[in-house]
């Protein structure tokens, strides 16, 4: 049995949104055997003392692309499969190194890669996948050209799919939905509405038919699993949920009474704001179009007050990010553009217990309880009060450590 001690350290308990007092976390086989403050002894292979710092458990990101080491999606989907997973395992490791423990990818890691780290052949988060995203013609996820009618042409890359799987009527979307599932889905993903990154579809519109969206999520259901929605506008975001999606992503254009249905429907909201500051800073010089351009003005401005409005209505927000390329470096910047809507607490709780609760993992992670993987970061500074030591990891988080594994140190005698 292996076992490590972190000594002297204040839990954060992510389900109360407090501090606990100074203590000790026994992580035993990479799980958490206990966290307690009674003072006894505890004979264990390895000890870390916290210095009395703050404990968090590991963070989550709801919202990844970790075969998106570019923007260009169209050009992705034509690479070697060999250099994406290359490239992939670099985008793992950084996003690890950043302090996320685990991440549910919303389109293009398959199983493969979701292996790969779970044997440590890959350095990187724990990764729970959608695969395809299931779209309809001349959906969000459609990428296709003008012109273009083949509809497997961008679909063949070795199973990584950052662009949609094609359906059409009750029965395609029914065997799409299957396909993930035979693939290993552990959500799925379906396009309830229009894009930024897809100049033809509008913004405003709504993609699938009533039943095309409940024969999804029945087949979700079906799987004990739950289906995940791109949607932007408030009937788009309406109709998904009722027709029983559990995750609206992104939903910048939600109004207080779709933010009800929400919260009725027992939906959660993962906004990803860092994505539209990226692209706003940099679209232009990428070589993003007119259209694409003023679609993302419109959504950028909403973002924020879309937080507030779901926070004010009780609609749990969970933490994503959903950035593409080189802009995978501003993922913790997520905690500062949230800090305009939500408290400190909050946008903590975003991106720990309510994350594992949309994704069905309550008890094993956003937690430090007992049973739970033991993902631990060890942090400079009060989390409950500001998130310096999270938008800036490099030297806020003094130790991370990854089901029970030492991955970095910079507590004083454990430097690496």
């Amino acid at each position: 049995m292996s076992r490590l001690l972190i000594d002297n350290v204040r839990p954060f308990d992510s389900r109360r949104g407090v501090l606990g007092p100074v203590s000790r976390i026994v992580i035993e086989d990479g799980r958490i055997a206990e966290v307690t403050a009674e003072p006894r002894s505890v004979d264990a292979a390895q000890r870390i003392d916290g210095g009395g710092r703050v404990a968090l458990p590991g963070l989550i990101d709801a919202h990844v692309h970790v075969v998106a080491s570019s923007h260009d999606l169209v050009g992705l989907a034509s690479q070697a499969p060999s250099l994406l997973v290359a490239e992939s395992s670099r985008i793992l490791r950084e996003m690890l190194l950043r302090g996320f423990t685990t991440v549910r990818d919303a389109a293009g890691a398959d199983f493969g890669l979701q292996e790969a780290v779970a044997r440590g052949l890959f350095e990187g988060p724990r990764l729970f996948i959608a695969g395809f995203p299931v779209s309809q013609t001349g959906g969000h996820a459609d990428m296709r050209p003008k012109g273009v009618r083949a509809r497997e042409m961008f679909c063949s890359c070795a199973g990584l799919g950052l662009i949609g799987a094609i359906a059409d009527g009750v029965g395609e979307v029914r065997r799409a939905v299957r396909e993930q599932v035979r693939n290993g889905a552990n959500q799925i993903k379906i396009m309830a509405g229009g894009g930024i990154s897809s100049p033809t579809d509008p913004l405003e519109g709504t993609q699938f038919s009533l039943d095309e969206l409940k024969a999804a999520c029945e087949e979700a259901e079906a799987a004990n699993l739950y289906a995940m929605a791109h949607a932007y506008s408030p009937r788009a975001v309406t109709r998904a949920v009722r027709a029983g999606v559990r995750s609206i992503e992104h939903g910048n254009l939600i109004d207080e009474a779709t933010a009800r249905v929400m919260k009725t429907e027992g939906a959660y909201l993962v906004p990803t704001l860092s994505t539209y500051a990226a692209l706003a800073d940099e679209g232009e010089r990428l070589g993003w179009s007119r259209a694409m351009l003023d679609k993302l003005d419109v959504v950028g401005r909403r973002g924020i007050e879309a937080v507030r409005i779901a926070q004010a209505e009780g609609v749990p927000i969970v933490f994503g990010t959903d950035l593409l390329g080189h802009m995978h470096a501003r993922q913790n910047g997520e905690f500062d553009l949230r800090l305009q809507a939500q408290s400190p607490v909050q946008a903590l709780q975003g991106a720990t217990v309510t994350a594992a609760r949309l994704m069905g993992q309550e008890g094993r992670i956003g937690e430090l309880t007992a049973g739970a993987w033991g993902d631990v970061l060890v942090v400079d500074g009060d989390p409950t009060r500001e998130l310096s030591m999270l938008t800036r990891p490099d030297a806020g988080i003094r130790l991370l450590v990854q089901a029970g594994r030492l991955v970095k140190s910079s507590l004083p005698g454990r430097d690496r």
